[in-house]
């Protein structure tokens, strides 16, 4: 059986992940989510268990120690991590499945999956990025400026990403990455072995 595509989708923080993800799902039915582990608090309606694991610093060091974990990374002095079993069980049964992870935690993968999809979303600049933390209601004026300081960093880190969407209309956003996921599964080195089978050694 083919494994599964692994998407890893990454940007700075306020960028729009989540709300991509979230557009993405009754357009792609057949991808599965990935649901990262976090100590930071729930946001207005957060629900544990479906837009992330909610964990005591406590409770994630122990999964930090028991290698529960795909990747790991502290972020504006919260942890954020993958855990690593949901993810490998998923793409051994052929399917694909996107992880929603901040940039530290996409190079961490990337060590140990280089065979993954990654994508890197970008905003139309970062006056927007600005606006739409603030737009949140939900930080403060020094985790804004934390939080705009860490991404031009992450903006840096482009070039260890194999595409960049720019996330101006959330709808265009998602036909963009559908598009690249559509043709990393015709890819020639993908595909290749099973058209052999199939049509080359047929007698």
């Amino acid at each position: 059986m083919e494994k599964g595509l692994l998407i890893v989708l990454s940007g700075p923080s306020g960028v729009g992940k989540g709300t991509v993800c979230t557009a993405l799902r009754p357009k792609m039915k057949d991808l599965t989510y990935s649901i990262s582990a976090t100590t930071r608090s729930p946001r207005p309606g957060e629900v544990d268990g479906i837009n992330y694991f909610f964990k005591s610093k406590e409770e994630f060091q122990s999964m930090i120690q028991q290698d529960e974990l795909l990747e790991w990374a502290e972020y504006v002095g919260n942890f954020y991590g993958t855990p690593a079993p949901f993810v490998r069980e998923t793409l051994d049964k052929g399917k694909d499945i996107i992880l929603e992870i901040e940039v530290q935690g996409a190079l961490k993968v990337k060590e140990k999956f280089p065979e993954g999809i990654f994508i890197f979303l970008i905003p139309p600049s970062l006056n927007e990025l600005e606006n739409r933390i603030v737009g949140r209601g939900t930080e403060t004026s020094e985790s804004i400026q934390n939080r705009m300081s860490a991404a031009r960093e992450e903006l840096s880190m482009m070039q260890n990403y194999d595409y960049v969407v720019v996330n101006d209309e959330i709808e265009l956003a998602c036909a963009r990455i559908q598009s690249i996921i559509a043709a990393e599964h015709c890819r020639r080195e993908r595909v290749f072995p099973n058209i052999k089978k199939q049509i080359l050694e047929v007698k």
